[in-house]
Order: structure tokens, then sequence, then C-alpha cells
């Protein structure tokens, strides 16, 4: 028997706080830097996001969203037997923040490891984990995007932390014998890592480079849509479908006009793009389950749609995944 891997359950989690564009450009007034709400909607249809308290990790986002799709799937922690985590915020340089995930679960023994393709991360995670089980190295996989992208933001720079928020977002992946993840597709250019990056690590105790994200925003944008358009008519033909058979796309939550010109391309009606980005802001890796999550809660998304999920990130890295959810 062929086995396959289906998502049987999603969960997401937000931090209490939220920051509206009015509340957050009043915070940035008092540091010098202009803004408004206006300004940010009109260039990236951003309303909203919301911000980690200062003692809350990557893990603790990550283990609530989990617990959530656990529920959905009507399993238990003890049930899941590997944890993968997409993210580039992690709690510690080590351990991984699903090796944490998975303590806090009140689990051990099955393998938990992060995948870091910063904003395509989900993608990547959830075609390793697709991976795994087909080959039966695991049954029932949490396959988690959780981010603190706050805490990489230069408040002096209104083009770039007016975009990001923070949030988790999380799957259950099952063996099955009736096909969920239909096709992936991954890539990955490590000559763009200028456009989009964090330029510091740690050395000697000291952080060395800039902590801070760094963003080329016109280059991303270019670069985005084009590589979102590829990598899901790849996806398609390897699954034998076409655009026409899409029900939701659900792409990384970027910007509004990248999501807006990538369906253009693809001659997907706006209506059937999931947005979350106007509540969330970017959440990175993740955006996509969190969307996906709203989506399936809100009743959008229905057993048996076909889900084309889309992602680019720094590396540069941009990846898709087509399934029957």
């Amino acid at each position: 028997m062929t086995r396959y891997a289906r998502i049987t359950g999603t969960g997401s989690y937000l931090p209490p706080r939220r920051l509206t564009n009015t509340e957050l450009a009043a915070e940035l007034a008092t540091k010098g830097v202009e803004s408004s709400d206006e300004w940010i909607v009109a260039r990236t249809g951003i309303q909203a996001r919301h911000f980690a308290a200062p003692d809350v990790g990557s893990s603790d986002l990550g283990v609530e969203a989990a617990r959530n799709a656990l529920d959905a799937a009507g399993l238990l922690p003890a049930d899941i037997d590997l944890i993968i985590v997409a993210t580039s915020t992690p709690d510690m340089v080590f351990p991984s923040v699903a090796c944490m995930v998975q303590n806090k679960l009140g689990i051990a023994g099955c393998p938990a490891f992060d995948v870091q393709a910063v904003c395509s991360g989900f993608i990547f995670a959830l075609t390793v984990a697709d991976a795994m089980i087909k080959t039966g190295s695991a049954n029932k996989a949490l396959v988690i995007g959780s981010e603190v992208f706050s805490r990489l933001l230069d408040f002096s720079d209104r083009t770039t932390c007016v975009l990001f928020g923070d949030g988790a977002g999380a799957v259950v992946l099952e063996a099955s014998d009736t096909p969920g993840i239909l096709a992936s597709d991954l890539h990955a250019d490590g000559k763009h890592v200028g456009i989009l990056c964090v330029p510091g690590h740690v050395s000697g105790g000291q952080v060395l480079g800039d902590p801070l994200l760094k963003m080329d925003g016109q280059a991303v944008f270019k670069l985005a849509v084009g590589l979102l358009e590829s990598t899901a008519r790849a996806t398609l033909a390897k699954a034998n479908m076409t655009e026409a058979d899409i029900d939701w796309m659900i792409p990384h939550q970027a910007n509004l006009r990248i999501m807006q010109s990538t369906a253009k391309k693809l001659k997907i009606p706006l209506e059937k793009v999931i947005v979350t980005l106007d509540q969330h802001g970017n959440t990175s890796a993740a955006s996509i389950p969190l969307a996906l999550d709203a989506s399936v809660r809100s009743g959008k998304v229905k057993k048996g749609d076909t889900l084309m999920l889309e992602g680019v990130g720094g590396g540069f890295t941009w990846g898709s995944v087509l399934l029957t959810y």
C-alpha cells in the first residue's frame, strides 16, 4: 500500500498584545520616526500585528499552536513521533526550538529538530515531514512555524519595522492511505543573501555584526513575484494539475501587492487567495500555518479542498506545496 501524508489538524497562537498601525506610529514618533496608518496600509496592506512579551519565546508560542492542532486532530502529545519547527528566531543558539516544544508538551524520544529557511521555512518543514512519513520514518508529525520577529526589528527604520509580527501556526501531519500532500517544490539561491538578512552572530560572548533585520524591499518584491509563480507552476506540473484545480491559494503573508501580483500571474481570482496579513503582519515561517488555521476555523477551507501553499524568504529561499485538505 502506498503511504501518503495528510493534514488532520491545524492550530495557531498569537501573543495577546495587538498593535494597530496607529499605536505603532505613536510609539515610533517617540523615537523621532514618522509613520501613519495610511502610509503603512498603502504600501503593505497591514493594519495590525501582535508582539510577544519580553519573556516569551518562539517555543512558548509554538507549543500553544501545537496544542491547538493536536486538539483539532483528536490526538495527545504522546501520539506524536516527529516534531519539526520552522523558525529564524530560536529561544537559544541551541538546543532547537523543536526540542524545547517537545519538552513543554511532556513527550520524549521522538526526533525533534528545527528548519531554517526564513519565510519559506514552513514549506520546507512540511516537505521534510511529508517525506519522512512516506518512507515510514514517522506516522504522526507536528509541523510548526513559530517566530518572534519583533526581536530583530530596527525601530529607526520605518520601511521594515512596520512589516513584521510575532505568532505561531502548526499542523498535525499523519500517515494515510489516501493522498494529502500531492506535490512540493523547494529552491534556494545564496547569491541573493544580501537583500534580506540579519547580518550578526555571537562570538566570544559578544554580538558581532548587526543583529537587526536588513531588507532591500524593491529587490525582494521583484524576485518574489517571479519565483512564486514559477514554483507554483512546477508543483502543479508534478501533480498533473492546473491552476483551475486550486480551490485556495495560501501564500506567505509578506506584502499584499506581492500576493495580488502572484495571483494575477497564475490567473487565480483574488477571492481565492487567503489573506491574514492585514491583522498579523509578516510573521515569517508562521504566516502560512497561521493563515491556514484561520481559514479552516472560519469555514473557508473545507475537507477535500485543494490548497496551494507557497512562500519566499531570506537566503534566498522559495517553494510551494500542493495538498488536498
